[in-house]
């Protein structure tokens, strides 16, 4: 049986495509934007990563303090 009539190959195939091809589609369309929201939507990305990060560290904190007790 050939490799590309498998169906988990397409999927890794395309999930790989996704996981390179929508970051660079967001960039370009943030580029295109005009002046002034184009620096909105990069402090908003900005903004909603370090929130992101936040979160993630406070939820590594909590499932820590959970596993000492």
């Amino acid at each position: 049986m050939s490799i590309l009539s498998e169906k988990w190959f397409w999927i890794i195939v395309i999930s790989v495509l996704l996981v390179v091809s929508i970051p660079l589609v967001v960039v370009w369309v943030i580029l295109q934007l005009p002046f002034p929201y184009n620096l909105i939507a990069t402090i908003l990305i900005v903004i909603t990563w370090g929130v992101a990060s936040g979160y993630k560290d406070w939820v590594m904190t909590k499932r820590k303090e959970e596993e000492k007790s």
